[in-house]
Order: C-alpha cells, then structure tokens, then sequence
C-alpha cells in the first residue's frame, strides 16, 4: 500500500511535506493581501470634454457618437454615461467579471477611434481618454501649506508636475486622479463691447493665438549641403510658444489698412490662473491638493500603500519650504488591522485545537502528530491559492480558520488506530501498518464528501459566486492536502514516535479527573439518547417545532451580502439645489467640516466641493462629498463606536439648511455598492428618452419614498430641470427665429426670461419693410439679399431700461447699424429699443412718418416675460425724430 510505501521510506515522507510547506510559504508573501476577493466588474473609462457646452449640447455632439461606436463591445454588460453642464463628459463601461481588463480597454479604444471622426473639433482638441478604471480608492495624499504661503492653485499644480507620474509608475498603482484647483492656463477674458466696435468674434482671436504661438523648427546654419570650408555648425533656436501673460497680451488680433494694430491687450485681459474652477478641495478646511490613489487590479493593496509612503519619503525632500504632504485618508488601515485579527484568530484557533487532542489524547507523543499536521496543510493552501490565482483576503483566510478543524481529523484517526494497535502488543511500524489498512479507504471517503460538499459553490455565477468561490476552494484544497498528508506522513511520524500508552490510573491528577469527569458526561449524555428514542414521536414533533421557529427567524433577520464594518472613516454625500453655484456648495462643506471636526472621535476632514459621488465623482457644482476620517480604534471609547458617530453626524449635518446631507459608512466592498441603501432604473415602456416624463416620474418616486420612515435620505442622479438661460434662436421652416425664452428658477427667486439678441442682419428686413410700408412676408428674412441689408444710413441710437441709458448707448451711440451685430430688444422690463435713419437716405418711403428732412425713430415698449418671434417687429412705432438731438442730421 502507499503507507508502508512511505513507512519504509520516512525521509521521503519528510522531505514531500517539507516541500509543501517551502511552496506554501513563498506563495504566501507573493500572494496579493486585500480585503476582499476581486469581484468588482472591472470597468474602463472614457472621458473628454467640450469646453462651453450645456449638458444637452454635449449628450447630443459627443455622448451620442461615441455610445453608438461603444455599445456592443465584446464582454459588456451594461455602460453609464453623464454628461455635465461644464462641457465634461464620461462614460463607465462595465464589462462581466473575470473578463482581462486589459483586453476590455483595447476593445473600447478602438470602439472610440471610429467614433472621433464624429466629434465636433474643440473635443477632438481636447482628446479622448480611454483608461482603465478603478472605483475603489486606495489612499489620499494630500498636499498643504501650514503657513498659508501657497494657495490651492500652486498645490495642484505642484503635486500634478512633481508627483503625479511618480506615484503612477509604482508597481500595482492602477490610477492617479488630481483632486484640486487644476492645472495652470493662460486665460483669455475678451471685452464683448470692444470686440463689437472692432468687428472682432472670438474666433479671430483664437486663430491669432494658435498662428502666433507655435513651436519652430528652425533647423541649423552651416549644415550640408554648404559651400567647402564651412567650419561652424550651428542650431537655430527661435522663440517657440508663448509663455507668459504679457507675451499672450502681445499678440496681434487685427491690422487695419492705415497700419493700425489691435493687440489682444486692446479687447481683452489676459491672466495665469486655472484651467477649469469646477472643484475646490480641503483638508480640515484650509485649501490643498489632494492624489487620489487607485489600486491596479490585483495587485497587493499593502505593498502599493508601502510604496507610495516611501515614494512620499523620496517625494519630499525637494519639497519647497512650507509644503507638507500626508495621507489621512488609507484603506489600508483597516485591511492590515483586519488581516492581523485574522492571523490572530489563525494562531488561537491552532492552539486550542491542539490543547483540545492532547486534552482526550494524553499523550504528548500522540499530539505531536496531529499537530504536524497543521502547519503543512495550512501552509500548503496558499500554494493552492496561488495556483488557483486566489489573494490572501477575509474569505480565504477564513477558510483556512475553519479547516483547521477539520485538517486534524484525519490525523487523529490515524493516531488512535495506530495506538489502539499498540496496546495490543504491536511494535510502531506495525501498529502504523495495520492502522492504515483499515482506514485508507475511510480517509479517502471522508476526503470526497468534504470535497463535493464545498465544491459546488465553486460554480454558482454572479458576484455571489466569485465571493464564494475562494472560500469554498481553499477549504476544498485544504482537505485534499490533509489527505495526501494523511496517507503519506502520519503513518511515517506514527510507526517513528509512538509507543505504549500509560494506563490511565497512573495518569497525573488533571487527565484522572477529566476521565471522570467526562464517563459521568457520557453516561448522562447515553440516557437522555435512550429516553429520547423511547419518545422518538415526540422528538420528532419538537424537531419541526424547533425548524419553524428558526425559519421565523431567518425571515426577520436582516438580510445583506457583506456585513458594514468599521472601516475607519466616514462619507457625507452632500446635495443642494439643482442649478446651486460652487460657491454656495464650498459654504455648505465649510459647515459640514465645521460640525464634523467637533464630534467626538474625529480625528481629520477632507471636502471636496464640485464633485457628485452619485455620478461616478463627475463634476456637478451642486454636489460635494466629505471623507470623516476617524480616530484608531485604540483611541476610541464604545461611546465613539461607529453606530454612534453614525447617529451623532447624520443628526448634526442633517441641521445644515438648504442641502441635502447623507452621512454613510463605506461599502464593505467598493465599487460594489453599500448594503445601508439601494438604486433603481427607470426606463420608458416605449425606448423613448423623454427628459420631462423621466423626471415627473423621479419627482414622484422621490416623494413617495420619504414618506417611508425607514429611508434615511433619497436622491436623485438624473437631474431634467436644471435652471438654464436659454440664449438665441434658430430659423423655423419658414425662416423665422423663434426666441427661446430662458425663465428659470434660482433657489427662491423667478428671473424673467432673458432673449439675448441675434445679429441684426437677420433682423433688418423686417424693419426695413415696416418703414417702407411694404408688406414683405417674415419667413423672407433669411433669404434676403445683400443689398437688402443695412449697409449703409441706418444707426444706433440707445436703449434705455427704467429711464437709464444701456451700456450698448455709450458704447454704440451714433454708429452705423452694421457695426452692432448685437442689438435686439432685451425684453427686461421697461426696456426700449430704438433705430434711427436719416429720411433723406430713405426718401418718400417714409414720408407718411416724417417730413423731409427729418429721421426715423422706431421704437416699442418691451413687455416683460413677453415670448416673441426674433424676426417680429410688430408694434415698433416709426416715429420723426424732428426736435431731438441730432435730428435730420446728415448719416
């Protein structure tokens, strides 16, 4: 038999079980360590952005190319865009767990490159960003001046020049995302009035930056081919990109045919500061940076937390004075003290089970085999883990909790069948012989019983079943290894160590008084068995009463996939108003900090303004989200527990007026949800997308779910009524401009509809056909000819609000119609609009309405709130200007 195979040979028995345990033991420091088994789907990201665009403007330009391209792509399950009112853009594919996620981003990647083609040009500008994307934060480095003598602005710039690509090259670093003001940009603020006086649009300044600042290559002087005797070789370097403020205030915009120049001082400012303001980040309430940290899939979360510290380490020594990084927020707190109480429990859970044998055992000898046994199978799982692809998580180091149980039994059998052959006069080696004849085929059965009991759970699909499948395999290779050690190494260590036991009447006075102590228990224990077999109905009866209560119980326990823990911080999901500015979102988590920092157990707080954690973080102003990072938990008492800094800060951020404020402890796995809510999708029956039906439904979910007493807090992603002003029109099919009126609510207060103008030739027609008394048709408008428009005679005369000159008067007053592109009623309310023409330049046409000589003045009262066609002048009053300043004045 195999046994005596090995029971002849013990060296090779050793050596094998030395082996398991060598593999065993280097598998386990290269294993990954994190909290849990990797069963997030992995997703990659597509982001862009469209600079000046709405939210609608962008989902129609660039969501909707892109997403047509995308949809489909092998491996997806589901894909989620947003698109925000700052021109950004992102979408989330999901792809099926376990699919490489490698291969995921090259299948998106080129899914996206047939869709560039499609992009309007500002977004081809600004590129299209295809990466993998991890939603779990790993840690948060944040960057600070404690003497104030940097602003938020130079800390992002600093920690994106200087940081961000040396904390991405470490290994196992999946992402690094720049939390802050943003990066330095040249802006360019251009005056709209002068612009207009000097028949400038901003596309001519933006083609004058890109022509004049450009980087030349010059070449070299004195390269071949050159006349013989060349002796010098030299490069040419010339002024390249411009640089600074005042190089940008330079540029020329426009040269007229006298010789004047229009520099870009002359219609607009220019300043160094930030490329976007959509985000504002603190730490305690004072301005700084912060990198966001993300873990590669894989990889071993304490070895990256290790390596960005020392990084940091590296990192700061050329720190400039007065700059101080940390990194108060770290996952990875919790896993290492979680790991520590695992291997804790590893360590009592093998004593005691070893206290336990050598407890009904008495005998040293007889322990010491079983207890061999520990090590080599526990240590040889993780080379089981490591060959399965497993990481050294809760679920398998649970698992291996649990089998440390059953790997003994094995053993003990092995040992009490030998040592009951010895007390029949059997030497070791014949004991240990005859032992395993009779329970080879046993330790084989109970081997595969164990093994089909946990290998089904292996294959149940979904999120469930990769959480499962680990514990269920590693418990499943655990048995196996203790099999194989069974059948080769105790017999060995039985036939080598054991010998006849002691009687027990001279045992010590401990294992005598267990035995009696234990035959009294056992002879109680045999008849309550006989009376319960005497009344085997009864028993019966009490069995299905005891099922039903525990099935009633079952149903009122509460249910979830992973239990919420304390993780060692907090997050408040901080909501306001639709449409609410950044500025009133950072007072909102100026207060949120405020409160934070004062409860009890608090140790930091970091807020970050302008970001939606219920968007994928995509940036919305009217959302934020604060990391309350607490105490050690050596620090704190059973009052600062978790459920009561729960109940304490949702209590005291609830208080904050105006916004919405959900305080909740993180998913026990990110990226996967959190088992204290849920979300819920509502698509139309008919595949429409309906913005106003989608969002009279939200609204009305919405309020039928707070009246539940047991929701906390519901909100709403999707978000329909934003408050907009609407600017403009476009032709209709007769070739009116319908004005759009832009009326919105901003918290409490109604702005009346603003209609910003539309270029008057569009609007010059008409009134010219008003004036000259013919009865041209509206929809004629766009399709008039050059002649028909105010080239010449028509000017500017004012427009006036509530007795007050408009700013276009001082600007524009006495200039040539054409010269103001801009000049339609402003519908406020007392506002006028007025035209004046020479008559003389429009002769009898206007006779009826002013004496030769004399201008026209046409003017009508605005009404309030009034919605018009662009292209109705209807009620316009032509007017003789006689008697007014500069009336019949040569035009």
């Amino acid at each position: 038999m195999i046994a005596d195979f090995f029971i002849a040979r013990p060296v090779l028995a050793n050596v094998l079980a030395i082996l398991i345990m060598v593999i065993g033991g280097v598998a386990l420091f290269k294993l990954p360590v994190a909290q849990y088994p990797d069963v997030v789907p992995p997703t990659v990201q597509v982001t862009t952005r469209y600079p000046g665009a709405s939210a609608r403007a962008v989902i129609d330009s660039v969501a909707l190319p892109i997403e047509q391209q995308v949809n489909g792509v092998d491996g997806m399950i589901y894909m989620q865009s947003y698109s925000g009112a700052d021109g950004s853009y992102s979408l989330t594919v999901t792809f099926r767990i376990g699919f490489d996620i490698n291969v995921a981003q090259i299948l998106v990647q080129n899914r996206v490159s047939s869709a560039l083609a499609s992009l309007p040009q500002a977004v081809q500008s600004q590129g299209v960003v295809v990466q993998k994307n991890s939603p779990a934060i790993l840690q948060i480095v944040t960057l600070t001046s404690p003497d104030a003598r940097y602003d938020s602005l130079y800390l992002a710039n600093y920690a994106t020049i200087n940081m961000k690509d040396a904390l991405a090259r470490l290994p196992g670093v999946g992402n690094v995302l720049v939390f802050g003001a943003g990066q330095y940009s040249m802006r360019v603020w251009l005056d709209p009035e002068k612009m207009h006086a000097r028949s400038l649009v901003p596309q001519d300044v933006i083609q004058a930056l890109q022509q004049q600042s450009v980087q030349v290559t010059a070449g070299q002087v004195g390269m071949p081919p050159a006349p013989a005797g060349q002796t010098f070789q030299y490069t040419i370097n010339v002024a390249g990109k411009l640089t600074d403020t005042s190089e940008f205030a330079n540029v020329i915009v426009k040269t007229g045919r006298a010789g004047e120049v229009t520099r870009l001082r002359d219609v607009g400012n220019v300043e160094l500061g930030a490329q976007t303001y959509s985000q504002v980040f603190n730490l305690d309430g004072k301005p700084a940076a912060g990198l966001a940290i993300f873990q590669a899939p894989g990889a071993n979360a304490l070895e990256v937390a290790n390596e960005v510290r020392s990084m940091l380490g590296e990192l700061s020594r050329s720190f400039p004075q007065g700059l101080v990084s940390d990194v108060p927020f770290d996952t990875t707190k919790f896993v290492r003290q979680s790991i520590h109480e695992v291997y804790k429990t590893l360590f009592e859970a093998a004593i005691l089970v070893l206290v336990v044998i050598l407890i009904f055992l008495q005998d040293w000898r007889a322990t010491l085999v079983p207890a061999t046994t520990v090590p080599v199978t526990i240590i040889g799982a993780f080379a089981a883990m490591a060959a399965l692809g497993f990481t050294v998580n809760f679920s398998t180091l649970f698992a291996i909790v649990l089998a440390i149980g059953i790997v003994v039994d094995d053993a003990i059998v092995v040992v009490e069948g030998a040592v009951h052959n010895i007390e029949r006069g059997m030497t070791g080696r014949e004991a240990a012989s005859q032992a395993m004849r009779a329970l080879f085929g046993p330790i084989i059965g109970i081997t595969l019983v164990l093994m089909s009991v946990f290998l089904p759970a292996a294959f149940l699909p979904g999120l469930s079943g990769r959480m499962y499948a680990q514990f269920a395999l590693v418990i499943a290779a655990t048995a196996l290894i203790s099999a194989i050690n069974a059948a080769t190494l105790k017999p060995t260590q039985s036939a080598m160590w054991l010998r006849p036991a002691i009687p027990p009447e001279r045992r010590n006075v401990f294992y005598r008084a267990f035995n009696r102590g234990y035959a009294a228990l056992e002879r109680g224990y045999t008849r309550l068995i006989d009376r319960m077999i005497e009344r085997s109905t009864l028993m019966v009866v009490l069995a299905l009463a005891l099922l039903a209560v525990a099935g009633y119980g079952f149903t009122r326990v509460p249910t979830g996939f992973l239990p919420i823990e304390d993780q060692g911080y907090l997050i408040a999901l901080v909501q306001l108003p639709q449409g609410a500015s950044l500025e009133r979102t950072q007072a909102a988590m100026t207060k949120v900090f405020q409160k934070a920092r004062t409860a009890p157990g608090v140790a930091q707080v970091i807020t970050i303004a302008g970001v939606s954690p219920l968007d994928n973080s995509a940036a919305l102003a009217s959302s934020g989200v604060a990391y309350i990072i607490l105490k050690d938990w050596s620090e704190r008492g059973k009052a600062e527990g978790l459920l009561a800094l729960f109940n304490n800060l949702n209590a005291s951020l609830g208080a904050i007026e105006k916004a919405q404020i959900l305080v909740m402890p993180p998913p026990p796995i990110q990226g996967v949800g959190n088992d204290a809510g849920f979300t819920m999708q509502i698509q139309l029956r008919d595949g429409s997308f309906d913005m106003a039906k989608l969002q009279s439904i939200t609204d009305r979910i919405i309020a039928n779910a707070k009246s539940q007493s047991a929701l906390q807090l519901v909100l709403s992603s999707f978000r329909a009524n934003v408050p907009q002003v609407h600017a403009g029109g476009r032709p209709d099919k007769n070739g009116n401009l319908a004005g759009v009126a832009g009326s919105g609510v901003f918290g409490a207060r109604r702005i009346s509809g603003l209609e910003l103008c539309r270029p008057v030739q569009q609007v010059w027609p008409r009134i010219s056909d008003l004036c000259a008394g013919r009865a041209r048709g509206a929809g004629k408008a766009r399709g008039h000819s050059e002649s028909h428009r105010p080239q010449q005679g028509w000017r500017h005369d004012s427009i006036g609000h509530a007795g007050q000159d408009h700013p276009y008067r001082r600007a524009f007053a006495d200039q040539p119609l054409q010269s103001v592109p801009f000049v339609d009623h402003h519908r406020l309310a007392g506002a006028r609009l007025f035209f004046r023409r020479s008559a003389r330049d429009h002769g009898a046409d206007c006779g009826a309405h002013a004496a030769a000589g004399d201008g026209i003045r046409m003017e009508r009262d605005v009404v309030p709130g009034e919605a018009r066609r662009q292209s109705d002048v209807s009620g316009f009053r032509p007017r003789p200007t006689s008697g007014l300043p500069g009336a019949g004045r040569p035009v």
